[in-house]
């Protein structure tokens, strides 16, 4: 078959087989696309592994599919169709085996093939917390200004976010959608959706002008998955379709994250479930890039500010936490508790009060006020 006749039948099949079909995609590998196309047309014996009425039904859709139309509908939307071995073709879709797309509409002027090798899906509930919404936000601007492309689905909440902060940032994002990509969805998205085609990319399975359903959600939740290295999952109930993705990644091999949220929250009851199986906490941009980053691209270390306790010397730290927070207590008991001589102890108790840690009462020495408040808070007095 030539290459604008297997595109020409694998558009044909987009509109009449579903997506996700794995007795469809069995067909395509068994007896290829060109036969499959002619049982389907000719409207003979069933193929293997359907019944008659499920047969009859692929027959009657075959009978109104028109592929030369959807591909005019496409070009006049600036639309393109994207086959399985096409040189824009992400290879990673093919870890879906049978359940494989037979093809992908694509709108935007980027290269799929090339985004997609350095992506990472961002989502999450739709009715998401304010919580949600800023996290989503700045770890897809976070991955963005690293050079890393968000992929998400375009529905409202951690959706919406994440394309929102890759697009603020200036970066890449991909939406996938469960509809026809001439056909924004959800419909208070279509400003978002035609800007992500500008200055992105949207795709999708279903031929022009074709509508979403539940199954179609959750069916496009397999290619997010298979198309980028890792999935993170920022806020999803316990029956989020979010999940979906998330072990779809794991099935695939791929880097499942989450980010926790309150304890209290019903949104964060789903990633909480999946951190406690094989998802990986994240907290922000660098941490999702050092799992699926290249060798070397690793997070910064996490600490807390530096204290000018912190930059005292190690005996005079020791001399310090020996003193006892509510009285004065005699240099040679501090000494003892230090593990030091007196005279070392002495020494060092004068060097903390010049820095005002601690003060001399008679013959002892004491936490100053500012010091005990200062521990309390986890400060320095300084």
């Amino acid at each position: 078959m030539s290459a604008g006749g297997e595109l020409t039948a694998r558009v044909f099949l987009a509109r009449v087989v579903e997506p996700g079909d794995e007795t469809a995609g069995r067909w395509l590998r068994e007896f290829g696309v060109a036969e499959v196309v002619r049982r389907l047309r000719d409207g003979g014996a069933p193929l293997p592994g359907v019944s008659g009425t499920r047969w009859g039904g692929l027959v009657a859709r075959a009978r109104q599919a028109e592929p030369e139309r959807d591909l005019e509908a496409a070009r006049a939307a600036g639309m393109r169709f994207v086959c399985p071995g096409d040189a824009e073709w992400p290879a990673q879709l093919d870890d879906l085996g049978d359940a494989r797309p037979t093809g992908l509409w694509v709108r935007g002027r980027a290269g799929l093939r090339l985004w997609a090798l350095r992506s990472v899906a961002v989502v999450g509930a739709r009715a998401c917390t304010e919580y949600g919404t800023h996290v989503a936000a700045a770890l897809a601007s976070g991955l963005a200004e690293r050079g890393w492309v968000v992929v998400s689905g375009g529905a409202y909440g951690i959706d919406g976010a994440a394309h929102r902060g890759a697009l603020a940032a200036g970066g890449a994002t991909v939406a996938v959608l469960a509809c026809g990509v001439d056909r924004p969805y959800p419909r208070g998205h279509t400003a978002l959706i035609n800007r992500i085609a500008e200055q992105g990319l949207v795709i999708g399975e279903l031929p022009p002008g074709d509508h979403p359903t539940p199954s179609r959600f959750i069916l496009r939740n397999r290619v997010i998955a298979a198309l980028t290295r890792g999935t993170v999952v920022v806020e999803a109930a316990c029956r989020s379709g979010s999940l979906v993705t998330a072990r779809a990644a794991q099935r695939l091999g791929r880097f499942t994250m989450g980010v926790p949220g309150p304890v209290t929250s019903g949104l964060s009851a789903g990633v909480h479930e999946l951190l406690r199986e094989e998802a990986v906490l994240v907290t922000d941009a660098a941490d999702v890039v050092e799992l699926v980053g290249d060798m070397g691209e690793l997070a910064p270390p996490r600490r807390g500010p530096v204290l000018p306790r912190d930059l005292l010397e190690p005996a005079a730290r020791a001399v310090l936490a020996a003193l006892p927070g509510d009285r004065a207590a005699p240099a040679a008991e501090i000494a003892r508790g230090a593990r030091t001589t007196p005279d070392d102890a002495i020494a060092r108790l004068y060097e903390l009060r010049a820095l005002g840690y601690v003060e001399r009462h008679g013959d002892g020495w004491k936490l100053t006020r500012h010091a005990v408040i200062s521990a309390r808070r986890g400060r320095s007095p300084c």
